[in-house]
């Protein structure tokens, strides 16, 4: 028989296990097209183009010529394997007890993640509960607040050991086990705010103005920089100047220049406008968040291991954990990708269900919605949003609008009192 043998040897909600024999036959006609294929191009002293014997294209291209072979009936294999099991893959598969030997049939293991079959047996009358979307006036003071220090200038302070929330403009070298310092590289930054470690920012506050000091600095387990992560150094700090930060009045003035706002008032409103807008959108992804979580309850929505490894990798790829932090990082970020993954099954089951994917015309639509609002060309802004690799971000919200339109009708929506 000429035909690829696919039996499955073990299974769970997201993987199956599949051994898989291609017969001898089939082997041997792969390699009669790869020994065709070196042929023809194989360039061997003595020998015109193409009229090489073939044990002398076998000896000089042998591994070539098995690699060939076993691409073309793992292939092959792969594509049968997802025909004769109905495969719905989620990534390629992994390969495993390969033999290959001659003579002798290949044989295999197949081992792929499959996105689980779900039956979503209810998907609405659940009870959600809408936070309020309020905004209180300290909260709009302090976005008001924000835009003075945006406007703020920023006075020489004379003299003095610098504090919190005044601006130094440092240099800092890197100490040898010598004390010799390296070429120093020259910083500005606020005190306060997070942007230097917290041991370089408490020597900066003890000097003044033209004074140096070394110091022994850690750096934080959380370091953006994997390589710095719990590191200390010996460096040497220069500190030149300190600037105080000037906030202008609140007033009309203040808001002329933040914006095309008429006085004050006008700045106020658009402000509890805008933040409204926000806690608008916090409310209602509460609201979809209740909603999966009862839907998952509900239906029991699994959460196979192997989809879990997978988004815990994507989140530690993320974030740029290093290996040897991957087991403290994987415990506890495990309930997180578990619930990652049943939303997503959960999404996806709707998908396929209903037909809810985003179209092409809705897509085309929701961009010359923005680009109207951004006052552009909705072609130019469709080729920046490709360009930024965003269109596909943009298609998933718009989906996911689609599956939320589609289920919040089914369940009721209890607004929260304020």
């Amino acid at each position: 028989m000429n035909d690829i043998t696919v039996e499955k040897t073990a299974e769970d909600a997201a993987s199956k296990s599949l051994r898989v024999t291609v017969p001898v036959e089939r082997v041997r006609a792969a390699e009669a097209k790869a020994l065709k294929y070196y042929s023809r191009r194989a360039r061997l002293p003595g020998f015109r183009p193409g009229k090489a014997p073939d044990a002398v294209v076998k000896k000089r291209f042998g591994d070539a010529i098995r690699q060939t072979v076993l691409d073309e009936v793992i292939r092959e294999s792969w594509e049968t394997a997802k025909s004769s099991e109905s495969l719905k893959p989620i990534a390629d598969p992994a390969i495993k007890n390969l033999k290959f030997e001659d003579g002798s049939p290949i044989e295999f293991e197949l081992t792929v993640e499959i996105r689980p079959e779900l039956a979503l047996e209810r998907i609405g009358g659940f009870r959600l509960r809408r936070p309020a979307a309020t905004i209180a006036d300290s909260e709009v003071d302090e976005q008001l607040e924000r835009i003075r220090e945006q406007k703020a200038s920023w006075t020489p302070v004379e003299g003095q050991q610098p504090k919190p929330g005044e601006m130094v403009r440092v240099d800092v070298a890197p100490l040898d086990a010598e004390g010799t310092a390296a070429p120093a590289q020259p910083y500005d930054l606020v005190l306060g705010q997070n942007q230097a470690v917290p041991d370089l920012e408490e020597r900066i506050m003890a000097l003044r103005p033209g004074e140096s000091a070394d110091a022994e600095v850690k750096f934080p387990e959380d370091h953006p920089d994997p390589a710095r992560r719990g590191q200390s150094r010996r460096v040497r700090v220069t500190l030149h100047e300190v600037k105080r930060q000037d906030l202008p009045p609140l007033d009309d003035a203040l808001a002329r220049e933040a914006g095309d706002f008429e006085n004050l008032a006008a700045l106020r409103a658009a402000v509890r406008e805008d933040l409204e807008r926000g806690a608008g959108r916090e409310a209602a992804s509460q609201v979809r968040q209740q909603l999966i979580g009862q839907i998952v309850e509900a239906n029991a929505v699994p959460a196979p291991e192997s989809l879990v490894h997978r988004v815990l990798h994507a989140y530690a790829h993320m974030y740029q954990v290093p290996e040897d932090q991957m087991g403290t990082f994987e415990q506890q970020f495990h309930p997180i990708a578990e619930s990652q993954v049943r939303r997503d099954l959960v999404m996806e089951t709707l998908l396929e269900a209903h037909g809810l994917r985003a179209t092409e015309e809705e897509l085309d639509a929701r961009v010359a919605e923005l680009a109207q609002l951004r006052g552009v060309p909705a072609g130019q802004l469709y080729a920046s949003l490709q360009k930024s690799n965003r269109l596909q971000e943009l298609e998933r919200a718009i989906t996911e609008d689609k599956v939320f339109d589609f289920l919040l009708p089914q369940s009721t929506v209890d607004e929260a009192q304020t």
